[in-house]
Parts: C-alpha cells; sequence; structure tokens
C-alpha cells in the first residue's frame, strides 16, 4: 500500500514538474513579451517566441506552438499579424490548462 501511495504521489509530483516547467514558464515568458513589446525589438520578439514555441510543443500543446511559431516568424514582417498571432496563441494556451482539483482526502500522501 505505501508503495502505491508513494507511486502516485511521485507521478503526481512529476506531472506538476512537467507543467511547471513547459506551460506555467511559457505562459509567463509570454505575458512578458507581450507587456514589454514597446521595448524589445523585432529580433527580441522573434527569439523569445521561438523559445516559449518550442515549451509549448514540449507540453504537447500543439496548436498554441504551432500559432506562437507563426507569430515568430511574422514579427520579422508584420506587427499586425504577429499581434493576432500572439493573441491567438495565448489564447489557445489558457483553454488547455488544467483547472485544479479540490484537495481531497486520497489525495494527500504519507510518506515515512
Amino acid at each position: 500500500m505505501l508503495d502505491l501511495s508513494r507511486q502516485k504521489m511521485r507521478e503526481k509530483a512529476l506531472g506538476q514538474f512537467k507543467h511547471l516547467r513547459t506551460c506555467v514558464l511559457a505562459r509567463e515568458l509570454c505575458l512578458l513579451v507581450r507587456a514589454n513589446r514597446v521595448t524589445f525589438d523585432v529580433k527580441d520578439a522573434h527569439n523569445c517566441c521561438v523559445l516559449i514555441a518550442k515549451l509549448c510543443q514540449e507540453a504537447g500543446c500543439t496548436e498554441p506552438s504551432e500559432l506562437c511559431s507563426n507569430a515568430a516568424e511574422a514579427v520579422l514582417t508584420s506587427e499586425e499579424k504577429y499581434l493576432e498571432l500572439c493573441e491567438q496563441s495565448c489564447g489557445k494556451c489558457g483553454e488547455s490548462r488544467k483547472p485544479k482539483e479540490p484537495r481531497r482526502a486520497e489525495n494527500r500522501y504519507y510518506v515515512a
């Protein structure tokens, strides 16, 4: 029983780690880029969006990743198209967020 509880806790913790390392980081970086777009030059925005797209891809979020990749390329030619794609990507990112589960007794683990 203890090994099963420990295994469930491990899987949950690793899932949370991956989510934070990919989705949460990508979302925060995206918000930082959008908030500071007036101070970034085109190359800065391009490089940041490429990195964010890779994080989304690693998380398995294909559509936001593709939109962000397209935004990274669009920023080199059209600010209007870049902003449109960026907005769509952020919207898709928000759709993929998992709602927080309420804490229940079976979600609490004791590991000696």
